[in-house]
């Protein structure tokens, strides 16, 4: 499975050949690897979120992106029965909170407590808090960053802890965004390629 992609022009080529794998069952991610011109498929962690808590969003996001990888190594741990065959591979794993007025927010459990978060967001700005994980199968090394965006006030839609602000029925009713769509939407570009870069470089 090719790796490419390239900031300039969406497409990196890289001359060597690597397997991604995308630790992610957001739909929305998935359009985001798609859209950087990366063939990956999809490998989902299995993990009790709820369990994992830190006081700091930046450090819970990178927290829960480690967790979900270190899920999905262990399934391909047990999957792994010809060394020979091993193909470098990229595991890419992520997370987002949404922070307001000073709290963190997860997914809503229930539809009142969304409509709650969602009254609160036309008060005053939220900020979306994510964390990016790069994996490389082949070294055992990991290089991770963290990304945040903020949604001026606005009457938006949410879903699982990030913004639908790409719906055309959401959009016009954001006032501004500061930070790029999709650092909102839960994979931020710049950040995941050069991580990607990051991650790669250390088998040279």
């Amino acid at each position: 499975m090719g790796l490419h992609a390239d900031v300039k022009d969406g497409k990196r080529h890289c001359s060597e050949t690597w397997q991604i794998i995308l630790g992610s069952s957001s739909q929305t991610r998935r359009a985001i690897m798609k859209e950087m011109g990366l063939e990956f498929e999809i490998l989902t962690a299995d993990i009790d979120e709820s369990s994992i808590r830190r006081e700091k969003p930046e450090d819970l996001v990178m927290a829960l992106a480690e967790a979900k990888a270190q899920a999905i190594l262990a399934r391909l741990a047990t999957k792994e029965s010809d060394a020979d065959s091993a193909q470098q591979t990229l595991l890419i794993t992520a997370d987002q909170v949404v922070v307001h007025e000073g709290n963190i927010l997860e997914k809503p459990r229930t539809s009142e407590e969304a409509r709650r978060f969602i009254e609160g967001y036309s008060r005053s700005p939220a900020r979306t808090v994510g964390a990016v994980l790069v994996t490389n199968l082949s070294t055992g090394v990991s290089k991770g960053g963290v990304d945040t965006a903020e949604i001026e006030e606005g009457s938006v839609f949410w879903a699982a802890g990030g913004l639908l602000v790409e719906h055309p029925l959401v959009s016009p009713l954001v006032n501004a965004m500061v930070g790029t769509i999709d650092s909102v939407m839960g994979l931020p570009k710049e950040l995941t390629l050069s991580l990607i870069d990051e991650a790669v470089e250390r088998t040279k």
